[in-house]
């Protein structure tokens, strides 16, 4: 207990859960440059484009609007990666490879649902996803411009706004009209040179301060800069030519007239737009506090994990939640839009974000805007870059590993006890893109070992990998198609074998579902096993004390090779308890600091079974129940914990309860 408020309030999180002819010309040529790069494939059907097509229509609108061609398709990849998703908004309401932005269509054409989940405190549960939104509609006119851009695009292009929504090439000529828009607006040449379109690009993330819109054009132009390829989610190739020197002129972005925010004493990395807005620390009624702990880590505990969550709901409501003294806390929030950092708790003080207060007390946490159980409400390129860039700078910040042992999505964070298992929470599920994330950070998910080895890292590829998941909208109606990141567990090595089991989700017996929020037989991209088994296409993993099969066929791999750390039973021992926390034995507890049961889990880790080492361990409990932090204490034991990649979520052992080997390679 922690003075009135029970530890389950700090464990807890709710559910809520982005001209002159010589200047034309310029642009013109540097459209058609695009164009040669385009080979003859097959003619278009009613459902697939002809091969080319998407290259030829970015060409096409950069010439209309004048815009330097390499400038329209890196702003596009930024926004979108070139994905037109179906013509399904992002999570900041944007239609299109140009993320031009509807809210009020997108919010009123949301459906209506909530989770049936509940958090591990049951009076904060909320609905999640679509049904917060649905809550969150605005009239028209009070959404900010940056959530309205495809009106204007609309009366640029003469296009009707459901055209600009539906359409792949109206959308870029939308997003081509915007860019000379307002490179006109700010008195700026049409011209040809990308150097030249600087500020428009900052302009045309819509953010309203300048630090924001100039990470945005830095992103921009170093895509100019490298150049990309990429096939699109409609089966198109486009690539982006690299331009190694272009200069962009970046004062120009002073023409904006763009203000500031607050970013003193944020910790974010000088490539990231970050300001600072602060969770209330302050007494409440009675002995309560909100809405984090004071602490002085690392140098009082070390910290261990990152933790990712989403906010299923939208930038405006998160930040209304996060100055509510009597609510929960987390260390960032990501705006998806524009990928701007808000910093709401220091990094040396404990948030209540991950639903485990060990985890809470060894980590930092991350939201970032989205919906798990809407797929084709996306996160914008920019979005995952900036973070990417946070969650580098503050692993090596806070010396972390950058790997899915200690890189956690929220759904990988463990029940504390049997009884709070079945309310963890389930974000960012599985249409979060871990590789690319990975990617991003320089850490990509490749073999390092035989494919015959040990141990696998799961893998699929994201784009082609599209499981059939269930309860997006409705209870057991199927969700769109969409790429994941997750693979299917079963009990045998064939499709119509039941799933494996989670005894801790459903202590009756029963199998687990493809239920977009059930996590019990599912792993996830970056996560490492130990090989139980190969048979034909299929590849056994030990998971959860059992043996789980999924689909991994030489010629259409989900998973690599990896080389690493197992543990396995102490020689003697047929079965050891996994816990959801590393907490002291009960020796260790000073008089006034109640002891902390140290409760397994209700799973078997038997022997001849092997688990992927993550994180050692040492035995501690952050005992904070006092608004001054000088009665705070730090219990630490003499047990020691081995991190294991246990299920689809982490979970920890003793190590005086296992043995430590090396896979094979």
């Amino acid at each position: 207990m922690r003075g009135s408020v029970p530890e389950s309030r700090r464990n807890a999180r709710t559910g809520r859960r982005r001209s002159h002819r010589s200047r034309v010309f310029g642009a013109v040529a540097s459209a058609a440059l695009l164009l040669p790069m385009v080979t003859a494939g097959p003619a278009a059907t009613a459902d697939k484009p002809a091969a080319g097509a998407l290259q030829r229509e970015f060409a096409q609108a950069a010439a209309r609007y004048h815009v330097p061609g390499s400038v329209l398709l890196a702003v596009s990849y930024l926004e979108s990666r070139w994905d037109s998703h179906g013509g399904a908004p992002s999570v900041t309401a944007g239609y299109g490879p140009m993320h031009l932005t509807d809210a009020a269509t997108a919010l009123a054409a949301a459906p209506h649902h909530s989770d049936p989940g509940e958090d591990a405190r049951g009076d904060l549960a909320r609905p999640r996803a679509a049904s917060r939104r649905a809550m969150d509609v605005p009239a028209p006119a009070a959404l900010p411009a940056r959530l309205r851009t495809l009106e204007r695009a609309a009366g640029l292009t003469g296009r009707s706004p459901k055209e600009l929504r539906a359409s792949t090439a109206a959308n870029l000529q939308g997003g081509a009209a915007l860019l000379a828009a307002e490179q006109k607006r700010l008195g700026l040449p049409l011209s040809g040179d990308a150097a030249d379109w600087y500020a428009a690009v900052a302009g045309y993330s819509g953010a309203t301060d300048a630090a924001t819109a100039t990470t945005f054009a830095n992103d921009v132009f170093d895509v100019i800069r490298k150049g990309q390829r990429r096939t699109t989610d409609s089966g198109q190739t486009v690539v982006l030519p690299a331009a190694p020197r272009v200069a962009p002129h970046a004062e120009q972005v002073r023409r904006l007239g763009l203000g500031t925010v607050p970013s003193q004493g944020t910790e974010c990395p000088e490539s990231v737009a970050c300001e600072s807005i602060p969770a209330p620390y302050q007494r409440l009624e009675g002995k309560d506090y909100g809405n984090h702990d004071l602490a002085d880590r690392p140098a009082s505990q070390k910290v261990d994990f990152i933790v990712v969550h989403d906010t299923e709901g939208t930038w405006e409501t998160t930040i209304k939640l996060i100055k509510d003294p009597a609510y929960v806390s987390w260390n960032y929030t990501v705006r998806s839009g524009d990928g701007h950092i808000a910093q709401h708790v220091p990094t040396k003080d404990v948030a209540w974000h991950a639903g485990n207060w060990y985890v809470n007390a060894k980590s930092v946490g991350i939201e970032h805007e989205g919906f798990l159980a809407q797929p084709d409400a996306w996160y914008t390129e920019e979005m995952y870059r900036t973070s990417a860039r946070l969650v580098e700078y503050l692993a090596d910040k806070l010396d972390i590993p950058l790997d899915r042992r200690h890189i956690l999505g929220h759904d990988n964070v463990p029940g504390t006890v049997p009884s709070t298992i079945r309310g963890m929470h389930t974000d960012p599920g599985p249409y979060w893109d871990w590789a690319h994330y990975f990617d991003l950070m320089g850490q990509p998910f490749e073999a390092d070992a035989s494919p015959l080895s040990g141990m696998v890292t799961i893998a699929p590829d994201y784009e082609d990998h599209q499981p059939v998941y269930t309860g997006c909208a409705k209870p057991g109606e199927k969700c769109s198609p969409h790429g994941s990141g997750a693979v299917r567990l079963h009990t045998a090595p064939r499709e119509d074998a039941p799933l494996i089991r989670d005894i801790g989700l459903r202590p009756d017996g029963s199998p687990s579902t493809i239920d977009v929020n059930d996590t019990g037989a599912r792993a996830s991209t970056g996560q490492q096993f130990a090989v139980a088994d190969r048979q034909g296409g299929w590849t056994a993993i030990w998971y959860l004390g059992q043996k789980a099969w999924f689909r991994n066929p030489w010629w259409d791999p989900t998973a690599v090779g990896a080389h690493g750390r197992l543990i396995t039973p102490r020689e003697g021992l047929a079965e050891i308890p996994v816990y959801g926390r590393a907490y002291p034995e009960k020796d260790a507890y000073p008089a006034g600091v109640p002891v902390q049961t140290v409760t397994p889990l209700p799973y078997k880790l038997l022997a001849g079974q092997s688990y992927v080492v993550g994180a050692v361990s040492p035995s501690e409990y952050l005992w904070a129940a006092t608004f001054e932090p000088a009665g705070h204490r730090i219990v630490r034991g003499k047990d020691v914990y081995y991190e294991i990649q246990f299920g689809h979520r982490v979970a920890f052992v003793k190590a005086t309860d296992v043995e430590v080997h090396s896979s094979r390679w």
